[in-house]
């Protein structure tokens, strides 16, 4: 692949071709005047220090050089460059529950908005980190693929909200499976899972996903939010989730399912509040974690080519400056020397 990073340079090869038409005329205005003397190779004998062909080399070396600056300076850029970059740091995949229990206000402002800030503050402490993002409810999706990209993890965190999700329920199993998929293959970097739920698992089999998560090395924490007290879910259009019965639902926080499942995972449990206890813990069991190199792979398209254009320019300027528009004396002194010998050789034939 190839291209010029600044092309509106290269309107100035218009001047390319004027200068050659300029020199074409002024060869011409040089030959009609010669035409006045004589014949051009009667006067060009009698000029034997000049040379015939050395002015339009130099002409047209500097003419090459000076098209070759013009491309310098549009910069041309070509083929794809790759970078690793090997950094120390983890790979953690978040795993969002977006079901409605996650609408529950015993958590302010809710049980979601508090998840969303506490993952935005915990990636804004990352460095040399990688993070995912996962959300589920009764099925798990893809948010956000593991990324370096913390301005873009935290743009996605803002979009979350239940309706992305259409199957209501929560299936932590799904969540975590996909989460152990969504890793690089990198065996050196530290790996978390951090699910975030209110412990309501509908689906069960939570506790193998996690020991086989455990298995593979890949710890899984859980942040348990909520209360176990517990609290009604307001809805988006201002009315309170009912059940099949018209009751009002309560939902509240299963911190024992909870606490199996980060125990099953070799992880921890922590149990996200109205204070920022949670917070810290979180911080500093992330900090903890053992540190792998992380090989962060940076892509840039296009390498520069102007290097390579300036040595040809260098060159074809110093090749410009040894010509001599004159002949080499030298060389003249040669070529008088064979035209002296020349008539005594032709009457020694003849004699």
């Amino acid at each position: 692949m190839f291209r010029f990073e600044n092309p509106i340079f290269l309107y100035f090869l218009v001047i390319i071709p004027v200068l050659v038409a300029v020199r074409f005329f002024f060869d011409r205005r040089r030959l009609k005047r010669v035409k006045r003397f004589g014949d051009p190779e009667l006067v060009g004998q009698m000029m034997e220090d000049v040379s015939k062909y050395r002015p339009k080399v130099k002409f047209w070396l500097l003419t090459a050089a000076l098209t070759l600056i013009i491309i310098m300076l549009a910069r041309p850029q070509m083929g794809t460059r790759i970078s690793r970059d090997k950094r120390q740091g983890i790979e953690a995949i978040i795993c969002m529950d977006i079901s409605n229990s996650m609408l529950a206000t015993d958590v302010v402002p809710s049980r979601l908005a508090k998840s969303k800030l506490l993952v935005e503050n915990m990636v804004d402490k990352f460095v040399n980190d990688k993070v995912g993002l996962i959300v589920y409810a009764g099925d798990a999706f893809v948010q956000l693929p593991i990324t370096s990209d913390y301005v873009s993890a935290k743009m996605f965190m803002h979009s979350i909200n239940p309706s992305l999700i259409a199957s209501q329920g929560t299936d932590i199993a799904a969540a975590i499976n996909l989460a152990m998929l969504s890793f690089t293959p990198d065996e050196k970097a530290g790996k978390v899972i951090i699910v975030i739920t209110d412990g309501e698992d509908h689906e069960g089999k939570a506790l193998e996903m996690a020991k086989a998560a455990k298995e593979k090395g890949i710890r899984v924490f859980i942040l348990g939010v909520g209360t176990t007290k517990g609290s009604t879910i307001r809805m988006a259009d201002g009315h309170y989730l009912t059940d099949n019965t018209g009751e009002t639902v309560i939902t509240r926080l299963n911190e024992n399912m909870c606490k199996e499942i980060a125990s099953a995972g070799s992880g921890t449990y922590i149990h996200v509040d109205n204070t920022g206890e949670a917070q810290r813990r979180l911080d500093d069991e992330i900090t903890k974690m053992q540190k792998g190199e992380v090989e962060t792979i940076i892509y840039s398209e296009y390498d520069e080519q102007f290097q390579a254009v300036g040595i040809i320019v260098l060159l074809l300027l110093l090749i410009e400056t040894v010509i001599l528009e004159r002949k080499n004396p030298l060389l003249r002194n040669v070529k008088l020397f064979k035209r002296r010998n020349t008539p005594k050789m032709t009457q020694a034939n003849e004699a």
